[in-house]
């Protein structure tokens, strides 16, 4: 191999030094020994003649040494194997050895008296220049980098070149490692480390390395414009044109950012992963799965070369990990192009594979994020992409999602909730109030829903409807529906004691049917009411109707045992899930509370819907055959209450009565005038 020498090639041989010392310099001790015994001899002293003679026959064995060594070094110096030259301090060749002449196809002789940096490139870029010329001037040691030389025949090799002063000399030595070997290995193995042996994509590293350098590019292409900008504003003067942007007077797009020619210095992601590959390799085997990620692996990079090409090249095609894939769009040009992409790669992947025979079919879902690239970060741009994939899975899968910053908020705030709701309860930021149950035949106050509300120390009072189901989720219901269980009968057998001639309120509390499956809840009842002694029959727990139809097992002798305690059982938001009636009479219910909707049907009196009447009419004369007592949710107005009244509801609930408030104003109605219905 031409260039490259046997042994290490740094740092370089002492003899190197000499023999370039010898071709640019006299020796200094032969220089010095020449002079030594030259003196002009005194008169009359008879002996000097031989003293003279012998000093000159001891200095010539020392020059024939000192030639030698001379002539070993200059050989030593043409023949090594390591490319080398002599370099004077203003950068120009004045010998060079046969390697140097076979590494660049060229004899040693017609390198002479050129300069050096345009012989192994070195002032092609600045920093490079400015190192070599701070070696030449005597500033710096040494210097070495990394070339791409061409050779005489038209080939490219890579060359590590390195440049190191010539002791007592004003010279450098320029010496030059043919390293192509060396290179392509290390290009082999790099690949081998960046890219997918299943599908020979790039892989999660590569992906995230290209990742990066967009955004590290974008951010440094921002940072650029800002500045030329500054400039112009402050002298008032054109600067000239920039490869690649666009000269003064140039009309930037409106639609994006542009920081060039076709540069937008915009970011695009298309995270996908198939539905149900899992259920492949469960029951086809790994073989046919990874033979599957191949195929589906073409069909992206086809669709990413078929959306063009970017000042990077194409789109990147990655596989992450899994059955998840990526492809980054540098310099998108906006969410269209994104989508348009995220269509063409679902379309794709909706045709079957044949795979050895087998033909299978599968789906992807995608999340789509399209952005500046100034002020993302990688992370950041993952998280939201992967998030957005999540999205598209929980909307029905086989679709694209595009990332919605208003949903993501909400997601995060659903998150912070989820965080700090269980030391919620321990930290007493919980609270009840309670919503009047009026009876409509006479206005009187028949019970109390109790409401739970949380008073959050970031965002403040918040509804039911903002925490519940993160509390059915992560399980954390089941202690916070035991707080509101015993708060709300405390107050109940409160009221009682405060108002012992009154009729006492029962109290409604909202039970999640994760209650039923993860605790005991009828131990909980009962010992909640011996333990504030309020009478079974004034406890009233509600199951939304998709949660109690179709009951068996646990549930269903739960609801029968509490029944049989004396407790009553209501079905809250009836008419919006199953609706199986005939499943209604086998379970211990008590009461139908009519869903809203149904209420608000009846809001315009002037044009009202014959349909909605005869629909709670009829629900209202079922459930009194069933012996239930039916109460309406959402009454606003006079004209729904007295509809209702009419059609034989009993109790009613809403705005027209009150609005959820704080035990004092319930213990303000007990016992006063009966409410207007």
């Amino acid at each position: 191999m031409n260039g490259i020498p046997e042994g290490p090639v740094h740092p370089e041989p002492p003899e190197t030094h000499a023999a370039t010392r010898a071709l640019t310099e006299r020796h200094p001790e032969a220089q010095a020994r020449g002079t030594e015994h030259r003196a002009e001899p005194h008169v009359g002293h008879r002996a000097e003649p031989r003293v003279e003679h012998q000093a000159e026959r001891r200095t010539e064995p020392h020059v024939e040494r000192l030639s030698a060594e001379l002539r070993d070094y200059r050989a030593a110096f043409r023949v090594a194997q390591l490319a080398m030259a002599v370099v004077d301090q203003d950068g120009v060749v004045i010998a060079a050895n046969d390697s140097f002449g076979v590494l660049l196809g060229t004899a040693p002789e017609a390198l002479r008296e050129q300069a050096a940096a345009d012989l192994v490139d070195l002032a092609s870029d600045g920093r490079t220049w400015h190192a070599y010329r701070e070696v030449l001037r005597g500033r710096r040691s040494r210097f070495r980098c990394t070339r791409r030389l061409k050779h005489a025949d038209g080939r490219s090799l890579w060359a590590e070149v390195t440049v190191a002063p010539v002791p007592d000399s004003r010279r450098v030595l320029l010496s030059i490692a043919d390293i192509s070997d060396r290179r392509e290995l290390q290009a082999r193995l790099r690949h081998l480390q960046m890219h997918d042996p299943v599908t020979r994509l790039p892989n999660r590293a590569l992906f995230f390395e290209r990742l990066s350098a967009a955004l590290e590019a974008s951010a440094q292409d921002a940072l650029d414009a800002c500045d030329a900008r500054d400039a112009e504003r402050t002298d008032g003067t054109e600067r000239p044109e920039r490869p690649g942007r666009p000269g003064p007077g140039e009309t930037i797009s409106s639609s994006y950012e542009s920081y060039g020619y076709g540069r937008t210095g915009r970011i695009g992601l298309c995270y996908l992963d198939l539905d149900g590959f899992k259920a492949v390799n469960d029951t086809l085997g790994h073989r046919v799965g990874d033979r599957l990620l191949a195929a589906v692996a073409a069909r992206l990079t086809e669709c990413a070369d078929s959306d063009g090409y970017t000042r990077s090249g194409g789109h990147l095609v990655a596989r992450l990990g899994g059955d998840e894939f990526a492809i980054l769009v540098e310099d998108s040009t906006g969410t269209e192009q994104l989508a348009d992409l995220a269509r063409s790669v679902l379309c794709a992947l909706q045709q079957p594979f044949d795979l050895g025979g087998q033909r299978l079919s599968v789906s992807a879902s995608i999340g789509v994020v399209e952005r500046s690239g100034c002020g993302t970060t990688a992370t950041a741009l993952m998280q939201d992409a992967d998030t957005t994939l999540y999205w598209a899975k929980a909307d029905g899968k086989a679709r694209w999602t595009l990332f919605d910053p208003e949903r993501n908020a909400h997601r995060m705030t659903r998150q912070a909730l989820s965080s700090t709701l269980r030391p919620a309860v321990e930290r007493g930021e919980f609270a009840l109030e309670y919503q009047p149950l009026v009876d409509l035949t006479d206005g009187a106050v028949r019970g109390v829903e109790a409401l739970v509300r949380w008073n959050h120390p970031q965002f403040g009072q918040l509804a039911p409807n903002r925490f519940i189901g993160i509390a059915e989720e992560d399980g954390s219901i089941v202690e916070l529906g035991r707080w509101v269980l015993r708060t709300a009968c405390r107050q109940a057998r409160q009221w009682q004691k405060d108002h012992p001639r009154e009729r006492p309120l029962f109290v409604s509390v909202n039970v999640a049917v994760r209650q039923v499956w993860d605790s005991d809840l009828v131990a909980d009842v009962a010992g909640i009411l011996a333990e504030t002694g309020l009478a079974p029959h004034l406890l009233q727990l509600e199951l939304t109707e998709s949660a109690v139809m179709g009951s068996a097992g646990r549930p269903l002798q739960a609801l029968q045992a509490l029944s049989d305690m004396g407790v009553r059982i209501a079905i809250d938001d009836f008419g919006t899930g199953y609706s199986n009636l005939a499943y209604l009479s086998r379970l211990p219910v008590s009461v139908l509370k009519l869903d809203g909707s149904f209420v608000r049907g009846f809001q315009d009196e002037e044009h009202a819907n014959p349909a909605d009447e005869l629909i709670v009419e009829a629900l209202v004369q079922l459930a009194h055959r069933l012996g239930l007592t039916v109460t309406a949710e959402c009454v606003e107005t006079s004209g729904q209450a007295s509809r209702l009244r009419r059609i034989g509801c009993d109790t009613g609930q809403g705005w027209l009565y009150s609005r959820a408030v704080t035990p004092d104003r319930i213990a303000e109605l007990i016992g006063t005038e009966p409410l207007p219905v």
